[in-house]
């Protein structure tokens, strides 16, 4: 039988590639108006660049002839699944956002989300970091979710308070040292 009649099985399909953080079930999913902003941006990117641009070059190898050997159709529709799983993705998170402004933030004495927060470790040393939303975490952890050990542990502090982070490694010891809210 042709390879072309053959139903892809469930491990070949790309539907739902990894397009993003999960959502832990009964948290919210705070996030900074920026972060809103880049969400949408990032969809209407998908929806209004690189999705047309992706079924043009898959529309033209569909012409080219057998689709079962054609690497620019495979390929082409392979993309279009990660792209319609990241823009379906991209819509529930926009869904259900709750967008918090941290300038509004009037006790800004203490932690709260949105806040920018340097800390000392057990060892002296200083770190920044910034407390966002779960979708806007960075990889290089100057923002971190508010829902991670260290964004859990820093909430409600105040400049001078000792707070234990419990770490796979173990659980340590952090004094928060400043905190900052952007202008408002």
């Amino acid at each position: 039988m042709s390879k072309a009649f053959t139903k892809e099985s469930d491990s070949d399909r790309d539907d739902d590639v990894d397009a993003g953080p999960a959502q832990p079930a009964g948290v919210r999913n705070l996030i900074t108006p920026q972060g809103v902003e880049r969400l949408r941006t990032e969809l209407k990117t998908l929806q209004r660049d690189e999705r047309p641009k992706v079924v043009e070059k898959v529309s033209w190898a569909a012409g080219n002839g057998d689709r079962s050997e054609n690497g620019d159709y495979i390929y082409g529709k392979r993309r279009l699944r990660e792209i319609d799983g990241r823009i379906r993705f991209l819509l529930k998170r926009l869904e259900i956002a709750e967008p918090v402004d941290p300038a509004q933030q009037k006790n800004r004495g203490q932690v709260f989300f949105g806040a920018t927060v340097t800390y000392a470790d057990d060892s002296d040393v200083e770190r920044t970091v910034r407390i966002v939303g779960i979708d806007e975490a960075s990889d290089d952890g100057a923002d971190v979710s508010w829902i991670s050990p260290i964004a859990r542990a820093l909430l409600r502090a105040r400049v001078g308070d000792t707070v234990e982070v419990r770490t796979p490694a173990g659980t340590r010891s952090v004094e928060v040292l400043r905190i900052e809210y952007p202008a408002g």
